[in-house]
């Protein structure tokens, strides 16, 4: 018989005097020494030494490290099955024991980056199995690699998170292991990127916090603390991250607005940073400006809904006024009354929408008291708008009468029907603010916003995250996505975004500690090497040097 058949032979032999030992077993340290030494053997020896490791853990507490050692360089083998065989068998170690839970969920943790779908699927399998015997342990160790992994972990950490640990049945997930959680993520906050947050909101929205008033207060604060509404960007405001920051954050914070809590700081920075004429006009210019602002423009409309009581009302109403003429223009002197004009109506209905619910809390602003030339100015512009959406919701109900059902299905059809709703919404909005003075009392449902009630698609509640094409009308009876805004604008027919979290995009400038800022490079800890800095957080193996062999 050769070498490797008799250390095998071996290793059985040492298994059964370890199990008919019973409880004697800690007399037969030695046995288990050889089991632990059979990871520098042949195949079948380190498949063997992985599944016997475990069984026998706990009776050596003084071999404890060294065993969990062993376990982590079959973790590394090059062979992709001892791999995944030592990824089964890592969480047996903790199975009567929750010591060294914490370690072994950092460990897992740093094995998420894998690419290899099947052991992929094992490390969460593995993941499950020890949240079983110890959630608030594993938790502890993911949680770990949040706080210092290097940034492919982190995001992975947080995914497993939400979309495994908060799927889990009550009788894992419970009170305190959810408690525990909320106040992990609640601290993480304060050092995200802007996917990151995403994340973070999504796993906090499946918590008790959603659930409860004081709940939504603690998410909507989140919300405003990441969006720095107490900052003052000042000429920066139209800076590509302070836009998505702002967005991104409003948008997380949308679903937990209501009559008891209010959008109200939401609401007044968008008046005073965004909506000065020398920033609005900036905003989105280097990118595609008249879709950015689009997607500025209706998550600030379905805020508005929720705004308190505004200091100085009268300044945020003249705010929204002032950029609203730039799609409200005047008529030419030389306008043709038989030819529809062109507008950029869904600019004008979310403007219009926060002017008409903002405006009753400053109603003598719209009445110009001491500018008749300003009320007239006004009038005649309301008349022009009102003129062209009248001559629009005409040509669009012409274009889609007696389409059957299926026919209405199409892009095209679909996206007249937005636009119907949208002129339908201005119109509506134009009446009121004619009357003398301006009357505030139609109620309007904002055209991308699904009723409550009504079955949508998951997440199209939000604002800002539907295929919402901006709707403009070139005056011959076509339909289209605006083609250029009314000074900057630069997308193109159905270049509509998709508003999902930005990869990154306002990392940079996101809070860290209360203070510093995320580097874009990530967090400490893992480097570039395939595995991270093993359990460093609770003493296990330190990081890993350039070469792929961890510190001691």
């Amino acid at each position: 018989m050769d070498n490797t058949g008799d250390r095998i032979e071996k290793l059985y032999k040492n298994y059964e005097i370890l199990s008919d030992a019973k409880e004697k077993i800690g007399e037969h340290e030695a046995e288990y020494k050889e089991i632990l030494d059979a990871v520098k053997g042949s195949a079948k020896e380190k498949r063997l030494a992985s599944q016997f490791i475990g069984k026998f853990f706990k009776h050596f507490p003084s071999l404890a490290d060294l065993a969990i050692e062993s376990q982590l360089d079959l973790c590394e083998d090059e062979d992709t099955q001892i791999r995944r065989q030592a990824i089964k068998d890592l969480p047996q170690l903790c199975r009567d024991t929750t010591e060294h839970t914490p370690r072994i969920g950092d460990i897992l943790a740093q094995l998420l980056i894998t690419e290899d779908s099947a052991e992929l699927l094992q490390v969460h399998q593995s993941l499950l199995t020890l949240a079983k015997y110890d959630a608030i342990g594993t938790l502890t160790g993911i949680f770990s690699q949040i706080v210092g992994g290097e940034e492919t972990t982190r995001f992975r950490s947080f995914q497993f998170i939400n979309n495994k640990i908060m799927k889990l049945e009550t009788q894992i997930l419970t009170k305190l292991v959810e408690d525990f959680i909320i106040a992990e993520v609640k601290k993480i906050t304060l050092d995200v990127s802007s996917d990151e947050f995403h994340l973070c909101m999504s796993i906090l929205n499946q918590t008790k916090l959603s659930k409860t008033l004081p709940g939504h207060v603690e998410l909507v604060t989140l919300a405003a603390e990441q969006a720095d509404l107490e900052s003052d960007p000042g000429a920066l405001a139209s800076d590509d991250e302070t836009v998505e920051r702002f967005i991104q954050c409003a948008t997380e914070a949308m679903p937990y607005f209501s009559s008891q809590v209010e959008s109200t700081l939401f609401v007044k920075f968008m008046c005073e940073k965004f909506l000065r004429p020398s920033v609005w006009c900036l905003i989105g210019a280097a990118d595609d400006q008249q879709q950015t602002q689009q997607r500025l423009l209706k998550v600030f409309a379905e805020m508005t809904a929720f705004c308190g009581t505004l200091e100085k009302a009268s300044e945020k109403v003249e705010a929204i006024y002032e950029v609203l003429l730039e799609y409200m223009p005047l008529p030419p002197l030389d306008a043709d009354l038989n030819e529809t004009p062109s507008f950029h109506f869904s600019h004008a209905e979310c403007l219009l929408y926060a002017l008409h619910t903002l405006g009753k809390q400053a109603a003598d602003f719209l009445t110009f008291p001491d500018n008749p030339a300003k009320l007239k100015d006004f009038r005649s512009r309301l008349q022009y708008l009102a003129r062209g959406t009248q001559g629009y919701i005409k040509k669009l109900q012409e274009t889609v009468k007696g389409k059957s059902a299926e026919e209405m299905k199409s892009d095209e059809n679909q996206i007249k029907v937005t636009a119907l709703k949208t002129t339908s919404n201005i119109s509506t909005l134009i009446r009121d603010l004619f009357h003398s003075p301006p009357s505030f009392k139609s109620v309007v449902q904002l055209s991308w916003v699904v009723p409550k009630g009504k079955k949508a698609q998951e997440d199209t509640t939000k604002a800002g995250n539907k295929r919402h094409a901006t709707i403009t009308f070139d005056g011959n009876g076509k339909t289209a996505p605006d083609s250029k805004g009314p000074k900057h604008g630069k997308s193109g027919p159905g270049s509509q975004k998709m508003y999902t979290p930005p990869s990154g995009k306002y990392s940079g400038k996101l809070h860290r500690n209360g203070g510093g800022r995320r580097s874009s490079g990530g967090g400490g800890g893992g480097g570039n090497s395939r595995r991270g800095s093993y359990g460093s957080a609770f003493g296990g193996g330190g990081g890993r040097n350039s070469g792929g062999k961890r510190k001691y």
